[in-house]
């Protein structure tokens, strides 16, 4: 070698260095594309569409528009029909979603999650939005008090349920003739602390203007912020004006989410949502809406009404009108209390329908009944990681076996396909056997249980805990519960499954095993067909079967109680 080798290789390394950090700094371009994130709920990658505006500069922090797609529709279609971007002419929604078109600059960051397709805004999907949420959040600086929803049809149900119940996220929200989830209507109060604007055609013959003209008139009422554009002769594509021009941004810019407010309207019934801003419901009647209205007075006093709460912490840290260790004044439902804390503050009512009182570490205790994360009911079972597990702890038949396989594996599949339109549901939870069910499925997974003691030998395992159990060889009658256990929920299915002669009826969102799922309580039970419901019912706030239950279900001759 000549007496340059040594510089020539180190000019070489440098190179090769030079172009390793090039790689590793490599950056996501500007405008529309598609990212991933894990979901632990089937163990899968799943997409959403992002749009990074022009000159992106990591050091900024952005504002974050999240776009719910409708039926029928995905994460690449939501991200154009947001920018105002319809399909062209005599293009139809398969050739659209092949391409993003060219459109204008916005300084926002969006994103679209595909949410398993068109399957609602609960459960899966729900914690879809929220998990790409969190992937944009780590991925980017977000200005969090400048973080907007909005959807359409379906996605615009969807941006009502998901808005309203978990309040304190969004700055403000932009439902486009939506067609919300039952139960969302009860939870217009928490609407109080971001504006809301509607859009609805007032032809559209999918999803009635009725829906939205009475949400408009009810926020008015409640004296919520709202503004709504009801577009003439327009039908169910009334998203091709309301996102037209990108107005939808225009209209956002306007509003920032205050961390802080004074005043807090909050209602629940679930606690699963359990928290606004900076009050919490700790515990309240169960199946009932639990509300409260609280609001500062004046610097360290409180004026607070409730209804059908019993428990609720206050967390006024940071809160421009609290002054830590001194003394807070509280009225509640009429009683006056003081309390002094640093920030923290815990009320509860000594017995139902008592007085407040504050609580201290002298009477504070391990509850043990419903509660976030074991509330019930049936449905929550299915919101989450879960996997279905059939039994042979009798060593069944080679033809039992697969009677069993097939129910299990019946009850799994989200994912058949459901016509041109509604396509498949991407999510895919996996189908074992009693014996093939692991350690850590036990400590990550809700276990959907099928048979009975003497056929499954995981509901054999907790036969003492259960509370009730289907008699061996009925072949007449389906028992169906869900219980909290071990940090997660069992759900056994025991004789007929629960979708025995369910009618396949409505818009079918999902397929007809699932589709009454989020109707149920705790406890179903049933002879021959689903549709002849003998219980309905709710567990009481400490598990147990209340006593009209027990009753009937003794009364059967078909279900042997646990002592």
């Amino acid at each position: 070698m000549g007496p340059n080798w040594k510089s020539a290789l180190l000019g070489l390394t440098l190179s090769i260095a030079a172009i390793n950090a090039d790689v590793s700094a490599q950056k996501l371009p500007s405008g529309p594309q598609v990212l991933t994130f894990f979901s632990d709920a089937d163990d899968t990658e799943q997409p959403y569409g992002l749009y990074l505006p022009e000159n992106f500069d990591e050091n900024k922090k952005y504002p974050l528009v999240i776009m719910l797609h409708g039926a029928g529709s995905n994460h690449r279609l939501a991200l154009r029909r947001v920018f105002g971007k319809s399909n062209a002419e005599g293009e139809n929604d398969v050739e659209a979603t092949r391409y993003f078109p060219k459109w204008d600059n916005v300084d926002y960051i969006v994103a679209s999650p595909y949410a398993r397709g068109t399957a609602g805004y609960q459960g899966i999907p729900e914690q879809d939005v929220y998990d790409v949420l969190a992937d944009v959040k780590k991925r980017f600086k977000i200005d969090e008090n400048r973080t907007y929803l909005t959807g359409l049809s379906m996605g615009g149900g969807g941006t009502l349920w998901i808005g309203l119940t978990r309040p304190d996220i969004w700055a403000a929200i932009a439902p486009v003739c939506p067609a919300p989830p039952t139960g969302t209507f009860d939870l217009a109060p928490n609407a109080t602390n971001f504006p809301v604007h509607f859009f609805h055609g007032d032809a559209d013959p999918v999803v009635p203007v009725a829906g939205t003209q009475k949400w408009v008139s009810t926020l008015q009422d409640l004296g919520v912020e709202v503004s709504y554009k009801e577009f003439v002769d327009v039908k169910h594509d009334s998203w091709v004006n309301a996102y037209d021009s990108e107005y939808i941004f225009d209209w956002f810019k306007d509003f920032t989410r205050n961390p802080y407010p004074n005043q807090i309207r909050f209602v629940t019934k679930q606690y699963e949502y359990d928290k606004a801003f900076w009050v919490q419901f700790n515990r309240f009647a169960y199946g009932k809406l639990a509300e409260i209205d609280a609001k500062f007075t004046k610097e360290n006093a409180l004026d607070i009404k409730t209804q059908n709460l019993e428990k609720f912490t206050l967390n006024l840290k940071g809160h421009p009108k609290f002054k830590p260790g001194a003394s807070l004044a509280l009225k509640i439902d009429g009683t006056n209390l003081n309390a002094k804390t640093d920030s923290v503050v815990t009320l509860f009512r000594a017995s139902a329908g008592g007085k407040w009182a504050v609580e201290g570490a002298s009477i504070m205790s391990i509850y043990t009944g419903k509660k976030k994360g074991a509330e019930g009911p049936i449905y929550a079972a299915f919101s989450s990681r879960h996997v279905y597990v059939y039994g042979t702890a009798d060593n069944p038949s080679p033809e039992e076996l697969k009677k069993r396989v097939d129910i299990a594996t019946q009850a799994a599949s989200w994912s058949q396909f459901r016509g041109e339109f509604l396509g498949r549901i991407v999510f895919f939870p996996r189908v074992l056997a009693d014996k093939e069910v692991r350690p850590s499925d036990i400590e990550s997974s809700n276990l959907i249980l099928f048979g009975t003691k003497e056929t499954n030998a995981l509901i054999a395992k907790h036969a003492d805990m259960l509370p009730a159990h289907l008699k061996k060889g009925d072949t007449t009658h389906g028992l169906f519960y869900v219980l909290p256990m071990e940090g997660h929920y069992v759900a056994v299915s025991s004789g007929l499954p629960w979708w025995t002669g369910m009618k396949d009826e409505g818009f079918p969102f999902v397929s007809v095993m699932h589709r009454k799922l989020p109707d149920f309580k705790d406890i179903i039970f049933f002879k021959d067909s689903s549709e002849n419901l003998l219980i309905d019912d709710y567990f009481t706030q400490d598990w147990k079967l209340d006593d009209d239950t027990r009753r009937k279900l003794s009364a059967s001759g078909a279900v042997d109680i646990t002592p």
